[in-house]
């Protein structure tokens, strides 16, 4: 290979694929030897992680990615994936509109959450869980402020149906042997300390139960924003798909009858 060729061959460097004609492998596993084999919670994790999991290992990241699919059309991705498919605009771009609602205030709380996960697992490591929760979320309440990402839901009071089930699944994963545990006690440990703080219980929600298990897996907490959108772009589509079938044309936010309020703040002189 000559200087030039190489070059322009390493332009683009991966430990993902290796595909030339008549071959594809992933992470070294030969295509023809996966499929079949491997349910795509693996491949999920092959492709990021770069190894394959076990099949205790897949189904748990699998659960945190069902629990994820979809909220409704109240959730602000798929409400505008819903509002992009009556514009005229393809499936695709459906969903990338969808997707890019995905941001650090709806869709960003798990990754949110799983820092401050680490950030408590590193300091239980010199001092007890009750403290290391307290003073981790003094500190994340004198940086951020009073919101604390993974607890509390406008809709699901006191509880949100999904993180018991999740929690649940992580401890038989635990007694199992497939996790250490250690994320739900965090979790749990985080939940009772806002409760406390507050004076009335509150609810884990979806984005501090899947934080849980994105921890307990390994999963470094960029991820844990990525593998929800992976999850959420399966509402985002099916909801997509269902307004292009519904039919309709450029439906906005609001039934056209109503219009938003005008304010008048006056002319400035």
């Amino acid at each position: 290979m000559t200087t030039d060729a190489k070059t322009v061959r390493d332009w683009w460097r991966t430990s993902i694929i290796d595909m030339e004609p008549g071959r594809i492998a992933f992470r070294g596993h030969r295509v023809q030897d996966l499929i079949g084999t491997v349910s795509f919670g693996q491949m999920i994790w092959l492709m990021t992680r770069g190894d394959l999991p076990s099949p205790e290992q897949a189904a748990l990241l699998e659960c945190a990615l069902v629990a994820g699919v979809d909220h409704g059309p109240q959730a602000p991705s798929i409400a505008a994936a819903r509002m992009a498919a009556t514009c005229g605009v393809g499936l695709n771009n459906v969903m990338a509109t969808g997707v890019n609602m995905l941001g650090d205030v709806h869709g960003g709380a798990g990754e949110q959450c799983a820092e401050l996960y680490l950030d408590i697992a590193e300091r239980v490591r010199n001092g007890d869980l009750c403290t290391a929760t307290r003073d981790a979320l003094t500190d994340w309440r004198d940086a951020w402020g009073k919101i604390i990402p993974g607890f509390g839901h406008r809709f699901h009071k006191p509880v949100d149906p999904r993180a018991p089930r999740l929690m649940a699944l992580v401890r038989e994963a635990a007694e199992a042997g497939v996790v250490s545990g250690q994320f739900a006690d965090i979790g749990e440990a985080v939940q009772t300390a806002i409760g406390e703080n507050r004076g009335t219980p509150i609810a884990m929600n979806i984005d501090g139960a899947t934080a849980v298990i994105f921890c307990e897996l390994g999963y470094p907490p960029p991820l844990s924003r990525g593998l929800f959108c992976l999850s959420r772009s399966v509402g985002v589509l099916a909801h997509g798909w269902e307004q292009m079938q519904q039919g309709g044309r450029n439906k906005g936010p609001m039934p056209p009858q109503y219009l938003p309020t005008y304010e008048d703040k006056g002319v400035n002189e």
